[in-house]
């Protein structure tokens, strides 16, 4: 083509904006009112972008992100006792990382095996990748036992002080335990892992999952769940300090809250989206004029980062390698429902060989990039299940418009003074936003157990997998003082750690049973019954009988 054709063609309006209706992405619904819409047209997945809506529909991906892929660092973050630059810095590397992890989930990088078969990287999808939110639980449990034994420091007063290495224990830890998913993702066909992980094995784990955290962004909301038993809670001016569950901080959550629900009510289908993110900024905006903010974790942030500069020691710690086992188990079965509910709304088959490729290339990216994201000093990275609503308002599949997601979390990482924005947000902010996060993960959970038939028998296998998940979530530390060894073996210590660590990690107990007890307990015809009206003999009246009904 002619350097002068190639310019025009460049700079055309078909290039840069298309035909799409524009108006329609922000514009809200306004109550009584009813505005014209245009029909939204249907955009592939390899299909051609108008480059302007493929940089907006990307930053809708990103901001529809945002708060899943942050929480997860600010929270281990804080377990670990960490503040300042060091918790912007994870937040920053989980944005970055998350952005580049995207794009080899999305690429589908195909390895030429012996005899003519094919090994995949990658769904080829716009799939996402972010924090898992699995690993939460599991680490916030790690730190505790690192704090017990010694291993992060502690100030004579009884105060926790920051613990960098306990944190490096964690991503050795997890980066041995995702050569689990590797290997599954090779060796085992996707079939047969939708087998042995059906809906009424997966749905428990993610129900406790977000019943588990529900409390600490509740403690959050009210305050700060680090300030619990304290005399106050000590945030931005000195005057503003208050004793936990105050009416001001139940306000501000609370605006938080009742903010993300008008967005969704009435928002555009952007605003609906990052409907979280609105609520957050909603609430910062509030909390800012009244003082709540403290702008010292802003001023501590580089103006720009990237991985590596903090690195921790890497170091495996035995007890949590179960539990990470079993984090990876979890991430592997969300993963297979993401999968397929991103392949459900991009139009594309979920069943048949193409589906089956691109379940084994997203379990097998999903186990590299676990282990990528550890190397990269962040825990592990998994499918995010956000952007599935995304495609569903927008009407768009197209990989390019991941790029352009990927590329605005890479950017908005580096710039590390956003980073340090977030982690300057009031608790109450911050809780009520975690909250609703947390609760609709419980409720993803939920509609996972409610798409098995739940025969008498799926019954009896949900009650007993989630009998130890939830009296863990109740009664946290259930198990801590079954065992009375207190000898010099620390191999036995660092097993019968690894066993309590796992009967508290409530999903992972109820992850092991339900596999177990689903391959164990054989499934029965349980058909529903019938009632049908018998008459009495002397025809006066008439009692109930159940009977099966005919086929």
């Amino acid at each position: 083509m002619p350097l002068k054709g190639f310019f025009k063609k460049a700079t055309s309006r078909e290039v840069w904006l298309g035909d799409y209706d524009y108006a329609q992405l922000f514009v809200p619904k306004i109550p009584f009112m009813k505005l014209p819409r245009n029909p939204t047209p249907f955009f592939g997945l390899d299909s051609e972008m108008p480059i302007l809506l493929g940089m907006l529909l990307g930053f809708q991906h990103a901001l529809a992100m945002l708060a899943g892929v942050m929480t997860p660092p600010m929270i281990m973050a804080s377990a670990a006792n960490m503040e300042g630059e060091l918790m912007s810095y994870l937040v920053s590397v989980s944005l970055i990382v998350s952005g580049i992890l995207s794009s080899v989930q999305m690429a589908r990088i195909t390895i030429p095996l012996p005899k003519g078969r094919k090994l995949y990287i990658g769904t080829g999808l716009l799939s996402v990748v972010g924090t898992s939110f699995c690993t939460i639980t599991t680490v916030t449990k790690g730190f505790a036992q690192l704090y017990e034994q010694g291993i992060c420091p502690t100030a004579e007063d009884g105060t926790k002080l920051p613990c960098p290495t306990g944190y490096g224990y964690m991503l050795a830890s997890s980066c041995v335990c995702a050569l689990l998913e590797i290997f599954l993702a090779i060796a085992v066909p996707a079939k047969v892992l939708k087998k042995v992980f059906p809906p009424i094995v997966t749905g428990p784990v993610v129900l406790l999952i977000g019943t588990s955290l529900i409390q600490s962004g509740f403690q959050d909301w009210m305050g700060g769940s680090s300030c619990v038993d304290a005399a106050v809670c000590t945030m931005g001016k000195e005057s503003l300090s208050k004793p936990w569950g105050s009416a001001e901080f139940l306000g501000l959550g609370f605006l938080v809250y009742a903010t993300i629900i008008i967005a969704e009510r009435w928002g555009s289908p952007i605003m609906k989206s990052c409907a979280v993110i609105i609520g957050l900024l909603v609430g910062c905006i509030v909390a800012a004029a009244v003082g709540y903010f403290s702008a010292d974790n802003v001023n501590s942030a580089r103006v720009a980062t990237f991985m590596w500069v903090h690195t921790f020691p890497l170091k495996v710690y035995g007890p949590v390698i179960l539990p990470f086992l079993a984090v990876y188990l979890v991430i592997m079965m969300e993963a297979i429902g993401d999968i397929t509910a991103t392949c459900d709304v991009s139009r594309l088959p979920v069943e048949g060989p193409d589906y089956e490729k691109r379940i084994q290339g997203g379990l097998l990216a999903d186990g590299l990039n676990g282990l990528l994201a550890g190397l990269m000093t962040i825990t592990p990275m998994s499918v995010l299940a956000q952007n599935n609503g995304v495609i569903s308002i927008t009407k768009c599949a197209n990989r390019k418009v991941g790029y352009w997601g990927s590329f605005w979390m890479i950017i908005m990482g580096i710039f590390s003074k956003f980073s340090g924005a977030i982690a300057s947000i009031p608790s109450p902010v911050f809780g009520g936003m975690t909250s609703f996060l947390f609760t609709s993960v419980a409720v993803s959970g939920i509609k996972i157990i409610s798409t098995s038939g739940l025969s008498r028998r799926d019954r009896f296998v949900l009650t007993a997998s989630l009998l130890p998940g939830m009296g863990s979530a109740l009664v946290p530390g259930w198990f801590s003082k079954v065992f009375t060894y207190h000898g010099d073996n620390n191999a036995l210590k660092g097993f019968l750690n690894a066993i309590i660590l796992v009967m508290e990690t409530g999903f992972a107990a109820t992850g092991f049973i339900g596999v177990l007890l689903n391959l164990l307990i054989p499934q029965e015809d349980d058909e529903p019954e019938e009632v049908v009206d018998v008459e009495i003999v002397d025809g006066s009246s008439s009692v109930d009988e159940y009977k099966k009904p005919v086929n």
